[in-house]
């Protein structure tokens, strides 16, 4: 496989919090560890994400929830299962 590199450009804030990333990483691993390897690694585990990581983030007022649930009811009803 051909090694392709690039430059990329990034502030003073982010260049510390992905030195910090790699510090974090390098203590976990207890090796060397490049920047580029830390954000592989942040970049394929936000790809691996699970709809749970995302439970408790959506905050909604009783009156939304109630029209989210009655929308639901209103679909469940119509729905019937597929026989075989």
């Amino acid at each position: 496989m051909l090694k392709v590199e690039k430059t990329i450009k990034v502030d003073e804030r982010t260049y510390k919090l992905l030195n910090e990333l790699v510090g974090e990483i390098r203590a976990e691993e207890k090796r060397p560890v490049s920047i580029n390897e830390a954000l592989s690694r942040v970049l394929k585990e936000k790809k691996k994400r699970n709809l749970m990581d995302f439970a408790g983030s959506w905050s909604m007022s009783d009156n939304e929830a109630k029209k989210m649930k009655s929308g639901l009811r209103k679909v469940w009803s119509k729905w019937k299962p597929r026989s075989f």
